[in-house]
């Protein structure tokens, strides 16, 4: 009896225990979910709201409580845990995926009268309409996906109809809901919007980087898009970006308009910008344009124009697209800006080929929205057409709102002592007299082995994704390595040993074996790619492609003439003389046995061709297509017989014309009358011999079977 009422009794207490423990987990449970609450509503006044409730103190303090119970208890963890906006040191690989609804672009222009056009367009089709105007933000294009009100994965555009998984790096970004508020949100939908630097983010980051000798970012569009891509999540975390939702996608949505979409939007927690505004008549359109044009400058994040959206979706639908972009918005862009300053001084810059580029530091100018030190000079010519001098007073300007460049000197300012430039003749890193070859605007140094600049150009342009594609190498860590001499060529690469780079500053192990992996994959790389990456002057992409099509080996390319290389497509007398160049120097001839010894690819593989649908045709792509990146497009031309060329020319018989193509290869083959065709034309001509052997059939129809409220640009 006695040993039953022991067992009994410890029965007993073992399950009290249980009841405990179970108590005790589900308080700690109720008491993280609160605190994940608390924390996001707190993020979301502080960050969209701009209209915070606590101290800093005090959101830290239920951030650190948040993070131990986080710790002591993982069986609770969360993917969507406010936590998670700290970020990881751990290197994250970013995976491509392919967008659910294509991201399309937006035809754009710098005209009124051209928007007129439109919008008169859209009334004959339409009828009266009503527009949503926006701001066009200056950052990189982002798609969110949410389901069951959670965020599930964050995309980068890409190509349009596919781009990179950044979903850890944009969990760090503080506007980004996580979680959705209220209710009423469809259980899977995509938002679209920009992924942006703020200027006070953009001016601290290159403080920092100033401060630590890092190079500088040109602008915050460029910052903004480099922090996305970042492989380590608490980078990103620290840089202070933002985001801003403008356009909401999926099936069957719940809205009738755009502006009600995305007010809803705004409801559920989303970032959505305060500065839209319905217009009724091309005079509010107007008014809109110029009231921003003028007050973008004093916002805290760049905009480079305005959007002209039609609101009703059903009016979208009977609009439609062209195969480039839809028929019912247009980007209206703002001309660049001006400003007046003095030139302090001229650097020379050094590229991979040799070649110098002067560049202008300023007196520091506020210019759309950045401080501006330095400008483009381009070569002698233009600094001898412009007249500029030192101490001058200049104009300059961000051409597309990018890149600065000088535009003119204020004649009036200028000293009546003053004395014209005077170009250099040596190189400005190892002292080499300078050299002009004939019909070249560029002076260039010829010192290609002994060059500092040209040695890392070299190597850095070899690792590049469309040549070796050697991934974990940036230009920092080609010149960690060259300044711990364990890099002075590309045949180098093949050398090291992950030892030898774990123990160097910001690599460390795991990262060392990457690199090691990834140079070791590149020389499966094909031959046409191990020839570009080479670097040989004047030889691009399609050039390569050419020549490893017509010699079929690098060492019938060595051994040929001037005239059987200029025999090759895409290749002239100064492209071939410029070959024979490369392969007279001893020092690229050692550089090759050793890449020859190393494994890489020196003779091209045999096609298998799909069929002769386009032979004798030649064809020239640009602009960004919704189907197929171009690379997918030069393909499908080779396996049918076609010829890719790099150039708008008399040889050239079709131009197959993608969104945001340059105006001046457009107009060139207007004038010489080349049939200018579009992606689907090009797909109609291949009809059923669409299909590459790497694409299946429903990869390739995806895009056409999206409902079209969910497709966007």
């Amino acid at each position: 009896m006695e040993g039953d009422t022991a067992l009994w009794q410890t029965a007993r207490d073992r399950f009290c225990d249980r009841l405990i423990s179970v108590d005790m987990d589900n308080r700690i449970s109720e008491r993280i979910e609160e605190l994940r609450r608390q924390l996001e509503y707190h993020n979301h006044r502080y960050y969209v709201d701009n209209a915070p409730e606590i101290t800093d103190f005090e959101f830290d303090a239920l951030m650190r409580e948040l993070q131990d119970l986080e710790a002591e208890h993982p069986e609770f963890a969360d993917s969507n845990s406010p936590s998670v906006r700290v970020g990881s040191d751990l290197s994250a690989e970013f995976v491509t995926v392919k967008h659910r609804f294509p991201m399309r672009s937006l035809g754009n222009t710098y005209s009124l009268d051209e928007l007129h056009e439109f919008i008169d367009r859209i009334e004959r089709e339409a009828g009266p309409t009503e527009y949503v105007c926006e701001l066009k933000f200056d950052g990189t294009a982002i798609s969110l996906t949410y389901e069951h009100g959670g965020l599930l994965r964050a995309v980068t555009r890409g190509d349009g109809t596919q781009g990179d998984d950044v979903t850890a790096n944009v969990r760090t970004v503080r506007s980004v809901p996580l979680r959705l508020q209220g209710g009423g949100w469809p259980d899977y939908f995509e938002i679209r919007g920009e992924i942006l630097m703020p200027y006070a983010s953009f001016d601290r980051l290159n403080a920092e980087r100033e401060a630590a000798g890092d190079a500088l970012f040109a602008n915050p569009r460029n910052a903004a898009a480099g922090t996305l891509k970042q492989q380590s999540s608490a980078v990103v975390a620290r840089r202070g970006l933002d985001c801003t939702l403008y356009q909401v996608a999926g099936e069957n949505l719940p809205f009738a308009s755009h502006w009600e979409s995305l007010e809803k939007a705004r409801q559920w927690g989303f970032k959505v910008s305060e500065h839209m505004r319905i217009c009724r008549s091309v005079q509010e359109i107007d008014a809109f344009i110029h009231y921003w044009d003028t007050a973008r400058r004093e916002l805290p994040f760049p905009t480079d124009g305005a959007v002209i959206k039609v609101n009703d979706f059903a009016a979208r639908r009977r609009l439609g697209f062209t195969a480039k972009a839809p028929k019912w918005a247009v980007a209206y862009k703002f001309k660049a800006e001006q400003a007046l300053t003095r030139l302090v001084s001229v650097d020379f810059q050094v590229g991979r080929t040799g070649a110098i580029t002067p560049v202008a530091n300023l007196e520091p100018v506020l210019l759309a929205g950045t401080t501006v030190k330095r400008a483009t000079l381009h070569n002698a010519e233009q600094m001898a057409l412009l007249d500029i001098r030192p101490n001058d007073w200049v104009y300059v300007e961000k051409g597309g709102e990018i890149i600065p460049k000088i535009t003119g000197v204020e004649l009036s300012q200028r000293p009546a002592d003053s004395e014209p430039f005077r170009y250099i003749d040596a190189c400005p890193e190892c002292g080499t007299p300078l050299v002009r070859y004939e019909g070249e605007a560029k002076h260039y140094c010829p010192n290609q082995s002994g060059c500092r600049p040209q040695i890392l150009g070299r190597i850095v342009h070899f690792i590049r994704r469309k040549a070796m594609n050697i991934e974990g190498l940036g230009e920092e860590t080609v010149e960690l390595l060259y300044e711990n001499g364990l890099l002075h060529d590309i045949a180098d690469l093949y050398d090291l040993q992950a030892p030898q780079l774990a123990c160097l500053p910001r690599l460390g192990g795991k990262s060392a074996e990457n690199i090691i992996r990834s140079i070791h994959r590149s020389t499966e790389a094909p031959f046409d790619r191990v020839l570009f990456g080479l670097g040989i002057r004047f030889v691009g992409e399609t050039t390569a492609k050419y020549l490893a099509d017509h010699f079929r080996s690098l060492d019938a390319v060595m051994n040929a003439s001037r005239e059987a290389l200029v025999e090759a497509d895409e290749v002239g007398e100064k492209i071939a003389d410029s070959i024979r160049d490369y392969f007279a120097d001893a020092t690229n001839l050692q550089i090759i046995e050793r890449l020859r010894k190393a494994g890489l690819r020196f003779e091209a593989e045999e096609r298998e061709r799909v069929s002769d649908v386009l032979q004798g045709k030649s064809f020239v792509i640009s602009g960004r297509f919704i189907n197929h990146s171009r690379d997918e497009l030069k393909s499908l031309i080779e396996l049918h017989g076609g010829r890719n060329l790099a150039a708008v020319s008399g040889s050239v018989d079709y131009l197959v014309a993608g969104e945001n193509m340059g105006p001046a290869k457009l107009k060139k083959a207007e004038k010489l009358g080349i049939r200018i065709i579009s992606e689907r034309d090009f797909e109609a001509m291949l009809g059923e011999r669409i299909r590459t052997p790497e694409a299946a059939p429903a990869e390739l129809s995806e895009p056409k079977r999206q409902s079209e409220q969910g497709t966007l640009f």
